[in-house]
């Protein structure tokens, strides 16, 4: 496949996310419209989180990096039948596993909420039990859909599979609207029932055409097929890897419980706008580029696989490069002003908007690194190599452990600063540990198929366009003082991204000559 076919690809995906995304802030602006940073926004967000264990152990990620790999392989050699029979056994083997965690979550939820929110206790421990155990099922659903996704992108329908949380987003926003005149405890009691039904919506959508790219689909355990070993095989070890990584979110979430009201509401609505460009650019081209991974890597690796492996993955990371450099210093110079125009209104105010502006900040430390890394993690599944991006991972849940504790509880008081305070350290040193498992990824894979990475002369030119822009933008937000946020985003921002787009032209960048060079095409100049 050309890199033209796999750019095309990555603006599908990136064009869903797009979709998906905008409803997401949609939906996180009318919920921190209700509920801002108290109580009741702390026990939804965490409620949330517990239940999206199972999603991410078992949804999209795991499921793209097993299954994807082995079913795109049986498509590129035209044995349909063989790609029908594995889809409906691992749908057999995905109903059964779902069925079996989810009915021990909802019994076991008591238990695991001593691990996920100690902080939590009286009222807001039971309420945040009860909408844990209405969101469980639901979730559940979730992970069907992650199926209809790896189906949907191995025959390369990327935009639907993206784009269907907008329905997700869309139930949970006409929830809040239809009863907004509740309590807030009884309000997000409502919510969690409108998210399970967003969840319904969402498989239900993909469904429908995912049953015409597979007309010979049965679901069937069948345990023996050689196919469903192997994709059993590396579905174990991306799980554990995955589940790795949910347990360091999970660690960040039970200590930002024992910082305070608000702490941890106040890292979602960071997180919401932190994962934008992450799914954007980083999960775009990843997410594009697994299938032409797996097929380039095939059943035999030699040198001219390797160079091959080795130059896609690099186009790859200065794609990445090219957005995520902008989005993280965005977040340092400008997050008071995303975070006010997208959620400064009703309950939700500019003190607010300013301590989510530092936590978003903190996470802007290791935003290149967690999308480099997802590149670099993809082009290890493509290759069958499940067990390196799992030993980085538990290395990577160590150093969030240790640096999480010292600069949430630790510095705080060193620094003499509210307890509060301590999100932002989190973040931070949750970037610091990225940083280190990318690295690690990089230096092993270097070995396998030769150098990779972006010129360190093109990452200088990139900050170089991000800071010559922050500070075009940073002056001309101080002029603008007194416009309200979005009419002072609206300007700021669309500044910041018209010099850093002229800057990085003059310089000739590469990925900025192509991209301008086919939107003047598009639009019938040059």
């Amino acid at each position: 496949m050309t890199k033209e076919a796999g750019r095309g690809h990555a603006l599908l995906v990136g064009a869903g996310i797009l979709c998906s995304r905008l409803f997401g802030l949609v939906r996180q602006r009318v919920f921190s419209h209700y509920f801002g940073l108290s109580d009741a926004a702390d026990i939804f967000s965490a409620a949330l989180r517990v239940p999206n264990f199972l999603q991410n152990l078992f949804g999209e990620g795991v499921l793209s990096a097993s299954f994807i790999p082995v079913y795109a392989r049986l498509l590129a050699q035209h044995k349909q039948e063989d790609a029908d029979r594995l889809a409906g056994a691992i749908a057999a083997a995905l109903a059964l596993i779902i069925a079996v965690i989810v009915a021990l979550g909802v019994l076991a939820t008591p238990y695991l909420l001593w691990a996920i929110a100690p902080g939590y206790t009286g009222e807001k421990r039971e309420l945040t039990i009860l909408i844990v155990r209405i969101l469980f099922p639901g979730t559940g659903i979730l992970v069907w859909s992650a199926w209809c996704l790896g189906i949907l992108n191995s025959h390369h329908k990327f935009f639907l599979s993206y784009a269907a949380p907008v329905v997700w987003n869309l139930s949970m926003i006409v929830t809040m609207l239809v009863f907004r005149q509740l309590q807030a405890d009884r309000l997000i009691v409502y919510l969690a029932w409108g998210t399970v039904l967003g969840c319904v919506l969402q498989f239900l959508v993909q469904l429908g055409p995912v049953l015409k790219l597979v007309p010979g689909l049965r679901l069937r355990l069948d345990l023996r097929n050689l196919h469903v070993r192997q994709v059993g095989g590396s579905f174990l070890g991306v799980a554990v890897g995955r589940g790795v990584v949910q347990i360091s979110a999970f660690v960040d979430q039970a200590i930002s419980t024992l910082l305070g009201s608000g702490a941890i509401a106040g890292m979602t609505t960071a997180s919401s706008i932190n994962l934008l460009p992450v799914s954007l650019f980083g999960m775009a081209i990843s997410a594009s580029e697994l299938p032409t991974l797996s097929r380039m890597a095939g059943d035999t690796f030699d040198a001219e696989v390797a160079a091959k492996l080795s130059a896609r993955l690099n186009n790859g990371l200065e794609r990445i490069a090219f957005f995520i450099v902008p989005s993280a210093m965005a977040f340092f110079a400008l997050g008071n002003v995303v975070v006010a125009a997208l959620y400064q209104s009703g309950a939700f105010t500019s003190k607010d908007s300013y301590y989510v502006w530092a936590i978003l900040a903190g996470s802007g430390v290791g935003l290149l690194a967690s999308t480099f890394g997802r590149l670099y993690a993809s082009t290890y599944y493509a290759m069958r190599d499940t067990r390196t991006p799992l030993r980085f991972a538990m290395v990577r849940l160590a150093f969030t452990a240790v640096l999480g504790l010292g600069s949430a509880l630790w510095l705080p008081k060193l620094l003499d600063v509210p307890l509060q305070w301590g999100a932002v350290g989190l973040t931070a040193s949750a970037g610091i540990a990225g940083w280190i498992e990318f690295h690690l990824l990089r230096r092993k894979l270097n070995q396998s198929i030769g150098a990779t990475g972006v010129a360190a002369a093109m990452m200088a030119k990139l900050w170089v366009c991000a800071a010559v822009a922050a500070l075009v933008a940073c002056v001309l937000e101080h002029y603008l003082h007194g416009y309200g946020p979005i009419v002072t985003a609206m300007f700021v921002l669309s500044t910041y991204g018209i010099v850093y787009f002229a800057v990085a032209y003059l310089l000739r960048i590469k990925v900025c000559v192509e991209v301008l060079g086919k939107v003047l095409r598009r639009i019938g100049i040059g």
